[in-house]
This record gives C-alpha cells, sequence and structure tokens, in this order.
C-alpha cells in the first residue's frame, strides 16, 4: 500500500518521499482515510507507530477546503500532555504545512515560557498544538477562541489523565462547538479513556495496533555517566578514538541538533544535521551525503530520524536520551539490520540516569555502564 493510495495530496506524498516515508505504518493506512472522510477516530498505538502523522496529515488537507475565519479563531485543536510532545508534533505539521498549497500557519503553546509571546504569535493561527493548563489560560486572557474548531484531535489521553488533567480537559470540552469533528489517540485503553470515548465521539472508526517487537540481540549498548558540560567533548572523543567512519547522533531538539554540528565542524569532523526546519533540498543532501560517506556524522531529531533507511550502519549515540522508552529503541533500532553488528552508544547526565534506569527495565536488557570522569577530554 502507497500513501497516495490513501488519498493525499500529490505535495504530501512527495514530501514523505523525500524524507524517506515509502509505505504507510499500519495506524496511518486505517486513520488517514477515516479522517479524510471526516470521521471520527479512535486510535491505540504505541508511541513511534506513526500516529502523529496519521492525523497531522489529513488534518492538514481537510483545511485545505475551509475558508479562512476570524482572527484568534482556530480551526484545528491538538491537546497533548507534555511540552515535548506539543514541540514535537509541532514540528510534524510545520514539516508538512509548507508545502500545502494554501498556507496554513500552526503553533504550539505551552506552560513553562513568556505567555505573551505566545499571544502575540497567535496571530492567523489555524491549527494549535496545545498543552491544556496554557491553553486555558490564553483563552482566559481572550487571546483566542475554540468555540468554532472544526477538529479536535487529543494525542496521548491517557497521559494527560495520569498527569491530572482531567478537570482542565472538561473545562475545554464545554467551550467546543457541538459540531465538530473528534479524533482521540492513546497507548492504552482505560475506564477513563472509555468515559471520554463515550462523551467525545460519535461512531468512530476503531483502530488498535499491537506493539511491534524490536530484536535487539545484534545490538551491542553501552552508556557513559557524564556530566552534561562533557558531553560535547565525549561525543568527539568517541567518534575519534574509535575512528567512527559513520554515525547517527541523535538530538532532542533542533536547536540542540544545529549546535552538535557547529561544533563538530569546529573541531575538523564532517557533519550535517538533519531536522524539519532544514529544507527538503538540504535534508536529502544530508542523507545523500551520509550514505555515501562524504559526511561521517548525521545529527537528527526524531521526527527527520523517521527517513534515515541504511543497512549497514555501524554506530548510535543518544547524545540526550529520548522521551519514551519506545522512542529509544526505535533510535537504536537504527543499527544491527540486516544480520550486521552494530553500536549504540548513549550519553547520560546524572540527571537522566533515572530515566535511563526506566528505560532499561523496559527493554529488559542491562546495559553497561561507563563511567567517563576519568577520560582526558582536554582538546576535544
Amino acid at each position: 500500500m502507497s500513501f497516495a493510495s490513501l488519498g493525499l495530496y500529490a505535495t504530501l506524498v512527495k514530501k514523505l518521499s523525500a524524507i524517506g516515508y515509502t509505505e504507510p505504518y499500519p495506524i496511518q493506512q486505517q486513520a488517514i482515510p477515516a479522517i479524510l472522510e471526516g470521521k471520527d477516530v479512535l486510535g491505540i498505538a504505541q508511541t513511534g507507530s506513526g500516529k502523529t502523522a496519521s492525523f497531522v496529515l489529513p488534518i492538514l488537507q481537510q483545511l485545505q477546503h475551509k475558508t479562512v475565519t476570524k482572527n484568534r479563531f482556530i480551526r484545528a485543536l491538538i491537546l497533548v500532555p507534555t511540552r515535548e510532545l506539543a514541540v514535537q508534533v509541532g514540528e510534524v505539521v510545520s514539516t508538512f504545512a509548507e508545502v500545502m498549497p494554501r498556507k496554513i500557519k500552526s503553533l504550539a503553546i505551552y506552560g513553562g515560557v513568556s505567555i505573551n509571546v505566545q499571544m502575540m504569535a497567535l496571530q492567523n493561527v489555524e491549527i494549535l498544538i496545545a498543552t491544556p493548563g496554557r491553553l486555558l489560560d490564553l483563552i482566559n486572557l481572550n487571546a483566542l477562541n475554540i468555540s468554532e474548531i472544526d477538529i479536535l484531535t487529543l494525542d496521548e489521553a491517557d497521559k494527560m489523565l495520569n498527569m491530572g488533567f482531567k478537570k482542565e480537559m472538561a473545562d475545554i470540552f464545554e467551550l467546543l462547538p457541538t459540531k465538530r469533528q473528534n479524533l482521540l489517540f492513546s497507548a492504552t485503553l482505560g475506564k477513563e479513556i472509555n468515559t471520554i470515548t463515550e462523551i467525545l465521539l460519535h461512531n468512530p472508526v476503531k483502530i488498535q495496533v499491537e506493539e511491534a517487537v524490536q530484536n535487539l540481540d545484534l545490538i551491542t549498548q553501552q552508556c557513559y555517566h557524564v556530566t552534561e558540560e562533557r558531553k560535547g567533548p565525549l561525543l568527539r572523543y568517541l567518534i575519534m578514538q574509535q575512528q567512527m567512519q559513520q554515525v547517527l547522533v541523535f538530538a532532542s531538539s533542533i536547536h540542540r541538533a544545529d549546535a552538535i554540528v557547529e561544533k563538530l565542524k569546529a573541531h575538523g569532523l564532517q557533519a550535517a544535521a538533519m531536522h524539519s526546519k532544514k529544507s527538503q533540498g538540504a535534508r536529502t543532501d544530508a542523507l545523500a551525503n551520509f550514505k555515501s560517506g562524504r559526511i561521517n556524522v548525521l545529527v537528527a531529531t526524531d521526527l527527520a530520524s523517521r527517513g534515515i533507511d541504511i543497512q549497514f550502519l555501524p554506530f548510535v549515540i543518544n547524545y540526550e536520551l529520548p522521551r519514551s522508552p519506545k522512542d529509544y529503541i526505535h533510535r537504536i533500532g537504527r543499527t544491527g539490520r540486516a544480520s550486521a553488528a552494530g553500536t549504540a552508544i548513549s550519553l547520560v547526565s546524572e540527571e537522566e540516569q533515572h530515566h535511563f534506569s526506566v528505560i532499561q527495565k523496559k527493554m529488559g536488557k542491562k546495559v553497561e555502564i561507563i563511567d567517563a570522569k576519568d577520560l582526558n577530554l582536554l582538546g576535544f
């Protein structure tokens, strides 16, 4: 099955191909046509299953047929539990919005940053990705209105409930129009999810994707305990000392990826970044140069990494840990393919050590721990 067969615009299909998506994930195969038909959807799928694109792509296409409404009246609302997920979903929306015939402005809002900056940025926004608390803050300040939205999406609904957003979600639901399309995605089903489903969804298309099992036996995993300040020197030390000719480095944000590449180049290493803010041509060139060996290091965010498929990739390095064990397995699974051994290295600061313990427990594997404090990183 191809993305073109799902009813997506040719520009979206071309963009998907350019960043390495050739075939839709199971949840995308079922969700995209249903959403394009205007149906409510209940999707049960784990992180890494491709669910974000399964709702972002059809939402962008649906809004092409809508007329632009009054300023600050949102057309599509995507509710998420955390700042990190808001940023991630926002990047996915931006990546595909840039190729749409009618340009659609999107914005991710969340707490912990200036609300005044977000208020100004809300001008002419049609797709809003928001955490519940910050959304209500801005509504109370009359900075936006959700009474005329066409599509409501709850992403990781179970996590929102677990984090105590039940009251905020109820307050938000009261402000929504009666007639709208509803999409609910969750990693698990439970009593509270079933309750929300009954309240929000009308004859939904139900999609449940079984979790894929990743074989990690061919991957040698190592973890270096290192201070945040020494991560950069340690990364360069490992690349040079082990003479890595091809290494994929994962960063948690676009800003971090660019900063890592800048430092690598300053130390004479051939490197490039791959993320959603890069043009299509820049991403294509970076991946081609990496595959051909013209550059040794490719630094990518999780979104961009979905398009990286290299059969014999020897090294993967987590400069920062991903937000979930599933994302960790997806990252390191880029090596150790086609019966070829690979090495996955994680640089773990003191603040990340508990999270890495959780990752190991969920993965069911112990990882070799190396203390980097005695390594001489002078000059790196």
